[in-house]
């Protein structure tokens, strides 16, 4: 097909020309009309695309057809004439919403996708009111196995948008249809536990899950409970996804930063410290120069991957045991936070740490699991004791009664407080690569770097690679995000084809700004983008842009942990990784 050739079409008696070989679903778009959907997803820019036609939602009548056709899959073709709001093609849209709903639980109410859900909306507007063939319905048990995701396969409708995400975008190849007619649902192979197969627990299919099929363990009551024991001393940390995220989840623009706000909302709900996981970041990239320095002045093993991605760091314990010395040993962000909440803050403030609770506040759903890591422990303390995500804070705001958009500002608390542009980026994909290379370069140069942001790392192309020069060396670089292109990378290095120094991996496509845990986007790209403009504005508006130069964390280390890299560093703020079976 040419990109350039225009051919007509005609839809509802609108003449249009438009690209050949696009659908009636592309092709009404740009005629404005609305055709209803719900198996279908096209997240264009991180070729996230699902045309199964499965759900039958989208069926037009097209000229020269004797039966209706599915407009997401259906192509046009020259002179094509295409009515979509017949009564045929309405009633047969209704009776597809009545059948999925004749197999689909009662339970809207409690349901934790209430108000969110996309049947019950698509049900809504095609006006049903009833079901008009009750029967038997599904009747598995919950899987919540993983203590990160619950799959409830009796809301499943089979749309195969999981499926999509799993294995084609993150070829992790963990879901996959199971059962036929009647009793269908998409699970892991064999329908084994979720907690026994290889997922990475990257939420990208609680993301594209237009029902309650897949969705995350929540940690709400857990938080709650431990706001309300006098005994506790209950501290936050906010990743730096959810400043420019959760101000969609009432009704603000996407991209809105919303920092402020978040920190005052935390405060009323009555949390003891409020704390940004950037301090965290700020010192990830501490640790984590440092460690690329002494692997290139120790010729050791390169490249250098970033480890602050826990489900990137779970899919290559599954699918690439043999490169588990390439990654940093660096803990995450949240982690390293939770280790210096529990050992420096506490003393600091003369603090029990059995009595701290650390809530983490994550775009990702991976982090639950990651918390409870046996490894991320010290002195059989937790690291990080719960994990809410962006949309179980949205819930819990809402909850509060507080009215959100239109709270003061606050500022987070301190000692811990201080934080960077370096640490911001952490929430897009190049971020955290970026930020390394801030202070790797003048640590390695001795030399002031005046323009701190390397342009040739950012954007949203799934594999971007880059060569930074670094005094008389040049660093290559990778990033890659989404785990197809992460496997994609981690096979070059395996095949010993890699050239790279440093690779930065993210498994969510856009990186923590996409996260699982997330405000659903429901396919809409420039959302996500939005997001990432965002978090490089907070960047920019920052007083202190490299990590190296927070003075809260020359403190701790010059009070407390010493020198990066160094002994009680490597202690508190470093791990390992496992080989773990491929299923």
């Amino acid at each position: 097909m040419s990109d350039n050739k225009k051919i007509k079409v005609i839809i509802n008696d609108q003449e249009l020309m438009v690209p050949e070989g696009i659908t009636i679903l592309e092709a009404a778009h740009e005629a404005g009309v609305h055709i209803p959907t719900l198996c279908h997803l096209d997240l264009h820019d991180f070729k996230m695309i699902n045309q199964t036609a499965s759900c039958r939602v989208c069926m037009v009548e097209a000229q020269g057809r004797n039966t209706l056709v599915p407009a997401c899959v259906t192509k046009v073709s020259e002179g094509l004439e295409v009515q979509t709001n017949t009564i045929r093609a309405i009633t047969a849209r209704r009776m597809a919403v009545e059948l999925l709903l004749s197999n689909h639980p009662n339970e809207c109410f409690t349901c934790p996708k209430n108000l969110e859900c996309e049947l019950q909306a698509l049900a809504a507007e095609l006006n049903v009111r009833e079901i008009r063939w009750e029967g038997d319905r599904m009747d598995y048990p919950k899987d919540l196995s993983s203590g990160a995701i619950v799959k409830d396969s009796n809301k499943c409708i089979y749309c195969r948008r999981c499926e999509t995400a799993c294995n084609e975008v993150q070829t992790c190849g963990i879901l996959s249809g199971i059962g036929r007619g009647f009793e269908a649902f998409v699970g892991p192979f064999g329908n084994i536990p979720m907690v026994e197969s290889s997922c990475t627990y990257c939420g990208q299919c609680v993301q594209v899950c237009p029902t309650a099929a897949l969705t995350e363990v929540y940690h709400m009551e857990k938080v709650w409970e431990a706001i309300n024991d006098p005994d506790k001393h209950v501290i936050v940390q906010t990743a730096p996804a959810i400043r420019v995220a959760l101000g969609e989840l009432f009704g603000m623009d996407a991209g809105t930063i919303v920092t402020g706000k978040m920190v005052t909302a935390l405060k009323r709900m009555g949390f003891d410290a409020v704390f940004d996981t950037d301090f965290g970041a700020d010192l990830t990239v501490m640790e984590e120069a440092a460690e690329l320095i002494y692997r290139i002045k120790n010729n050791k093993t390169l490249p250098i991957l970033t480890s602050c991605c826990p489900a990137w760091v779970k899919f290559i314990e599954h699918q690439f045991p043999e490169l588990l010395e390439i990654p940093s040993t660096c803990k995450s962000p949240h982690i390293m936070f939770g280790t210096i909440a529990k050992t420096y803050y506490a003393k600091k403030n003369n603090i029990d740490p059995n009595n701290i609770v650390v809530v983490s506040i994550m775009p990702c759903i991976a982090k639950k699991a990651e918390a409870k890591r046996p490894e991320l422990t010290k002195d059989a303390h937790d690291n990080v004791d719960i994990v809410v995500t962006t949309r179980e804070l949205g819930k819990m705001i809402k909850e509060a009664g507080l009215d959100f958009p239109n709270l003061p500002e606050s500022e987070y608390d301190k000692p811990l407080g201080e934080t960077t542009g370096a640490s911001v980026i952490f929430g897009t994909t190049g971020g955290v690569i970026e930020a390394a290379l801030r202070t790797a370069y003048e640590w390695m140069t001795g030399e002031e770097l005046k323009h701190v942001e390397f342009d040739q790392l950012r954007g949203l192309e799934g594999i971007r690679e880059a060569t930074v020069k670094v005094g008389d060396s040049n660093l290559n670089i990778g990033i890659a995000h989404g785990l197809g292109n992460a496997r994609t990378l981690l096979e070059s290095i395996r095949e010993g084809k890699s050239k790279y120094h440093a690779i930065e991996i993210m498994a969510c496509p856009g990186g923590c700004i996409a996260g699982g845990g997330q405000p659903y986007h429901h396919g809409n790209d420039e959302i996500i983008k939005k997001r990432q403009e965002a978090i490089y504005e907070e960047d920019r508006n920052k007083k202190i842009r490299k990590s190296h130069e927070n003075t809260e964390i020359l403190e701790l280390y010059k009070e407390y942990l010493g020198e990066p890299f160094g002994k009680l560093a490597h202690e508190l703020l470093h791990t390992h990784y496992e080989e773990r079976e491929r299923i």
